[in-house]
């Protein structure tokens, strides 16, 4: 269970890098909204995976730590406000700029080559 748990982790850091590399906003907010599901798991793990624990006294005989739970509950809260501010920012931008890439500015474009005429014999 670790091992899958671990990969999870994994492909949601590499899915969420790879996103915020993008060069338009959408994707960023997407990469940046993975990367917080990670480091959310991360830290859920950090109170040891246990099959069966209880959080609460006296129902069973193996507990889990509520202070990762609690800091998983805090970090939900604030990403999700983090999330909501950077959609606003990119739609202003978007607005603003008239386009979504991240920096402003369009990529350039390549060059079209001129067309022949059609020789007619």
């Amino acid at each position: 269970m670790e091992a899958v748990y671990a990969a999870c982790v994994g492909l949601l850091t590499f899915s969420g890098v790879f996103l915020c590399l993008r060069g338009r906003t959408f994707p960023v907010v997407m990469g940046l909204t993975l990367l917080s599901y990670a480091v959310n798991l991360f830290l859920f793990s950090s109170g040891r995976l246990k099959l069966e624990g209880a959080a609460i006294l006296g129902t069973s005989f193996s507990y889990t730590d509520p202070l990762p739970q609690a800091l998983v509950l805090t970090a939900i809260v604030i990403g999700f406000a983090m999330t909501a501010f950077i959609v606003i920012l990119a739609m202003r931008a978007r607005a603003d700029l008239g386009n979504d890439h991240v920096d402003g500015r369009l990529p350039p474009q390549p060059e079209a080559k001129p067309r022949r005429k059609k020789e007619h014999a």
